[in-house]
């Protein structure tokens, strides 16, 4: 399959023409495979690079394009990453102030849960929340259709907490159940499955692939699945697509996703902006529109105690300054280049 390379990256790419470009397709531990126009190798970061890394989201991830030089054919060096459309983090291992970059520039990102015992309202807002922040486009999976009797009443439970998002509902079961995810993956883009283990991703990603190449596990007796996936990889589909298979996203946690909550939970940010007081608690004062909402009926308690606990985590995960003055400078660089994008 041909290495194509969007115009973003090749117009940066452009001003290195003494180096390759590629993408990191697999990467374990300090190893790297990467894909360029001449097929794929491994790929190690340069001495220099490691010297200039500020933390550990500066390494590459799945999905990064990056500047090789491929003078040994068994092993490419690394010695620039191209800056992201847009990244998945979480807290890197043994560290309380450092963020790991689990994959990069994916254009959409399916939010897989089964509508068997694993479906969980609370849980896919968290996910959510992580989407907005990410920069790619959330669309919902409920797989599993054929294990619940009420498949509308829990679609329509999603719908009302997922503002912006698309909604499918298939069975990962059935052979043509990934056609209502088709549309949106066409030539080009780059997709990725997140959920909790055992909601039928690698089936799903089966199914793109035309072949059985991801291993897949029957349900616990607990109804719950088996982890299947333990590295993160880029696979090339038939249509031209790409998907990345990520581990469980149960490793992504809150991590800084201030503007994913304010996103995930617009309805609240709403109600919370027409309170009487502009610093408002929502606990005791006159004139607050959330508790009222709550008191009519109009917001979901359960959703009320959701927001405030992610909002919690989220400050929590974010109460170092110079943190916070990183992870903006990093995401205003994906804002700026999707906006540019926009406008071409």
């Amino acid at each position: 399959m041909s290495f194509h390379i969007p115009d973003r990256w090749a117009a940066l790419a452009s001003q290195y023409p003494e180096l390759v470009t590629g993408r990191i397709t697999l990467q374990e531990k300090g190893m790297y495979r990467i894909r360029t126009s001449a097929g794929e190798q491994n790929a190690l970061v340069s001495g220099k690079f490691q010297f200039d890394a500020q933390s550990v989201s500066d390494y590459p991830a799945v999905g990064d394009y990056v500047l090789v030089s491929c003078a040994d054919p068994d092993t490419a060096i690394i010695h620039q990453v191209l800056p992201r459309k847009s990244m998945f983090l979480r807290k890197a291992a043994g560290t309380s102030k450092t963020e790991q970059v689990v994959a990069a520039n994916i254009d959409t990102v399916f939010l897989c849960m089964s509508l068997n015992n694993d479906f969980n309202l609370r849980r896919l807002e968290r996910y959510l929340a992580v989407a907005w922040e990410s920069g790619a486009q959330p669309v919902v999976v409920l797989t599993k259709a054929d294990l619940c009797e009420d498949v509308a009443r829990k679609q329509a439970e999603v719908e009302s907490i997922a503002m912006g998002a698309a909604v499918l509902t298939t069975s990962a079961m059935e052979l043509d159940g990934y056609r209502q995810i088709m549309p949106h993956i066409t030539e080009g883009k780059t997709v990725a499955f997140v959920g909790s283990s055992g909601v039928g991703k690698s089936t799903l990603i089966n199914r793109l692939l035309g072949e059985e190449r991801l291993a897949t596990n029957g349900l616990r007796n607990d109804d719950k699945g088996h982890h299947t996936t333990t590295h993160r990889e880029l696979l090339f589909l038939p249509n031209g697509a790409m998907v990345i298979d990520t581990p469980g996203m149960r490793e992504l946690g809150m991590w800084d996703a201030a503007s994913g909550v304010e996103q995930t939970f617009a309805d609240i940010e709403e109600l919370a902006a027409r309170c009487r007081f502009r610093n408002c608690s929502h606990t005791s004062e006159p004139g607050c529109a959330v508790r009222d909402a709550i008191r009519r009926g109009e917001l979901d308690s359960g959703r009320w105690q959701s927001y405030q606990k992610l909002k919690s985590e989220n400050s929590y995960a974010a109460d170092s300054e110079s943190y916070l003055a990183a992870k903006e400078k990093k995401f205003k660089e994906i804002s700026k280049i999707n906006k540019y994008n926009k406008k071409r």
